[in-house]
This record gives structure tokens, sequence and C-alpha cells, in this order.
């Protein structure tokens, strides 16, 4: 592909230390307001009935029922937003925009509630505010970048201020602009953001599956990266989760959660940044999966449901989003689909793809990347007769290490994701190890 510029925001976020009466006394104030606000917007809320959606297909028509059969609809006109607004204001010892800014953090914990209750992931409760913190909008902010000081107006003449100059972080973020912070009881928030240009140079295509992200890159070929570490976490705290509710410890319970959700979480900022160490320069094509469709218990059998809901791809493909450029595809037919000749074959069993028109032969995850790929450069409107010339043959292997910072050839250690033995294609390892000698990674 020619090389694209592509900008992208980047977002750092970094904790400040501070020690004020005046601002615990800010948060308790704000916390307060923030509930009730949350109160009467909830009490306001209108259950509407949602009706079957009939969907026409090739074969005929389907119906189309959602999750809840009542959905809430937040009240949003501006009659409402006012009176809220003056009653808010009559027990407001601060500046106005701190009333503006606690409504504003009330709707947006209500929309996200919704969003997840039309998903099934919430309970028809009212959300209630469990942790102390005071978002504050940027009216309220005066920020001098010369001196490393953020002006927080409290009341009209009454300032906070907050300054990050001597700090560690300080020359990772020169040049960079704050964005609305968030202040705690003990410490302040402060987001850095920033613009930056790429020169896209690569494009790398993602199949999402079970035990793996397969790939496909004009420029490497295939690639495979291990996920069975991160599927051994979810099954060994099943089990310890399973044992600990059958004798009834609720905090053995959450502990075992707790560890499983950071474990979780650190190893896909791992895989994530490691994948983005292997290919600097790429916007990264992902499946636009529906996770939903995968556990249903009238479309996917019972073993299949919970294999599914162990993966997270969707983690995965967010936490890629922080770090590269991505692009997201409709997974239809991928694993489907001849790449050579464009045949659609009806059932798919077992896992090498036969083209009964063609006969190409190819891995079925293999496949799936080959198409997203060429999805995606039609998309952009490359022609068919121009397509890069494509080779089937090699694949580079990847297991990423649990620790380290660069990427090195270097056979699987004792503690990293071990890929099954391969025949013809290379093993490479992701190392991030600073004490080691580094080598450049080849194919």
């Amino acid at each position: 592909m020619e090389n694209t510029l592509k900008t992208r925001e980047v977002v750092r976020t970094y904790s400040v230390p501070i020690n004020n009466e005046r601002i615990r006394e800010l948060i308790t104030w704000y916390s307060e307001m923030l509930q009730r606000t949350i109160e009467k917007i909830w009490s306001s809320i209108i259950w509407e009935y949602r009706f079957p959606e009939i969907v026409r297909k090739k074969k005929g028509i389907k119906v189309k029922i959602g999750r809840k059969i009542r959905v809430p609809k937040i009240p949003s006109d501006k009659n409402f937003k006012k009176k809220l607004r003056d009653s808010l204001l009559t027990q407001c010892p601060y500046a106005k925009h701190w009333v503006d800014a606690v409504i504003r953090t009330a709707y947006s914990i209500i929309s996200s509630w919704r969003k997840r209750y039309l998903k099934g992931k919430a309970r028809k409760t009212m959300p209630r505010i469990r942790r102390r913190f005071a978002r504050c909008k940027i009216t309220l902010m005066r920020v001098d970048y010369e001196r490393k000081i953020i002006r927080v107006t409290l009341r009209p003449g009454e300032y906070l201020e907050i300054s990050w100059a001597n700090r560690w972080f300080i020359n990772r973020v020169r040049g960079w602009s704050v964005g609305e912070i968030i202040i705690k009881d003990a410490r302040v928030l402060i987001p850095f953001k920033k613009n930056e240009v790429e020169i896209i140079e690569d494009l790398v295509a993602w199949d999402s599956n079970e035990l793996s992200l397969d790939g496909y890159s004009p420029s490497k070929g295939f690639i495979k990266v291990d996920l069975r570490y991160l599927q051994s976490i979810k099954i060994v705290y099943e089990g310890k989760k399973a044992k600990a509710q059958s004798l009834g410890k609720r905090e053995l319970y959450e502990k075992y959660s707790r560890r499983e959700r950071n474990k979780e979480k650190d190893f896909i900022n791992k895989l994530a940044k490691q994948i983005t160490i292997l290919f600097p320069k790429a916007i990264h094509i992902l499946e636009d999966l529906e996770k939903e469709d995968m556990v249903r218990k009238e479309e996917v059998e019972k073993n299949r449901r919970k294999r599914n809901s162990r993966t997270p791809w969707k983690q995965i493909h967010r936490k890629l989003s922080e770090k590269a450029f991505i692009a997201k595809i409709s997974p239809k037919n991928t694993s489907r689909t001849c790449p050579q000749c464009g045949y659609i074959v009806k059932t798919q069993v077992g896992r090498i793809f036969k083209c009964k028109r063609c006969g190409f032969e190819l891995d079925r995850q293999k496949l799936a990347s080959l198409n997203i790929y060429l999805k995606y450069t039609r998309m952009w409107g490359f022609p068919h007769s121009y397509e890069p010339e494509i080779s089937y043959e090699g694949e580079l292997w990847v297991g990423v290490t649990l620790n380290g910072w660069r990427p090195m050839i270097w056979a699987p250690m004792k503690g990293a994701l071990r890929p099954m033995k391969p025949r013809e294609e290379r093993l490479i390892s992701l190392d991030i190890n600073r004490n080691e000698t580094q080598t450049p990674l080849s194919r």
C-alpha cells in the first residue's frame, strides 16, 4: 500500500497528590448533588414498550426481538434541564459552573447505565455513587503552561492551584494540552492530550478466535498470536470462584474475581503493547464482533457459549485502539469465502477450507484474516486486478512474554505463552527484558 498520513489523539493521565480541606468539602457537596441529580432524572424516566422489529433477508422475513421489552427514555428537553439547574443552584455554595458539571456527569452516568441495561448487563435499579470525586469543567479551569499550574475556580474570587512542575512525568507531556481534571480526596488526575501524525506503511488484518489472534500482513505474511495463557487464567479462576461460591465465602469469591480481572488486564495491556511494537506504523483491521449473538441460548450450544464468553475480544480491540489506528470490518462470510474466485461455501466443517469451484485450500483462521484484509482494501477502492500478490506459505508465530519491553527473536521462556510447535513457520517470541541483548526482528 502507498504511505498515508493519519492523525490520532493520544491521551495520558497522571496523578498529582494534593492535601487541602477545601477539596474534601467540594467533593462532599459534589457527590451529594450528583446523587440527588441522578434521583431526579431517574424519577422522570419514561418507560416505553419496544415492539419486535421485522428484518427482511434473502431467505425471507425474520422477526428480531430485543433483550428488553420496556426501554427507558431519558428526559432531555430544555425545560426539564432548566428546572433541574435552578433547583440545584439554590443549594450551591460554589461557582455556577459546578452545577453544570454535576448535571453533565449525572446524564453521562444515566446514559451509560441505559446502554448496559439494554445489553442485559445492568439491572433495572438506579445507579448509586460509591466513589468520591468531582469532575471539573474546562470553563472552571485556567492553565498556565509556562508555570505548569492549573487554577481551578471554587467560588467567585476563590481559587485552587494545582501544579505539575517538578513531577516525574514532566518531560513526557511537554507541549501537550490539559483536559478536564478529576479531583479526588488526596490526588488530582490530570489528562494530557496531543494529536500525533503518523505515516501508515502497513495493514494488518486480524481474525479473533478462541485460542489465538490470526493475522495477515502483506509485509509479514500470516501471523498467529497465542491466547491460550488468557484462556488458562479464565479456566483456573472459574474453578476457584465456583469452589468459594459453594462454600458460601463471598470475600474469597470477590478476591479471586479481582485477581482474575487484574491478570486479564495485565495480559491484554502487554499484548496490545507488543503488537504495536511488532507493527509500529500500521492500521489494524479488526472484526466488528457482537458477542451477545455468540452467547445466546437459542443460537449457540452451552459449551460453545461458555468458551466464547471467556475470550475478551472487545477488551483486546479497545486496548489496541488506544495504542494504534484500527478499522472495523463485518465478519460476515470471512471464513467461508474463497479469496481466489469469490465462491461462498454453504457449510464449513473442519479446520481446512476447500473451495468447490477452484480447488483452493487454506486453514480457516488464515482464510478469515486474508478475507478481512481483502474486504478492507476493496473498501479503500483498490481494483481487483491491482490487488497485491499474496503469499499463502509460511507463518510468523508470536508468543507474548509476560515481562519485558523490546521485541526479540527468542525461544519461549518459562512463564511465557507457548504456541504449538510449527512445521515450516518461524517461532518468534516478544521478549521485553531490558537486561538482555536486543536482536533485531527478522522474518
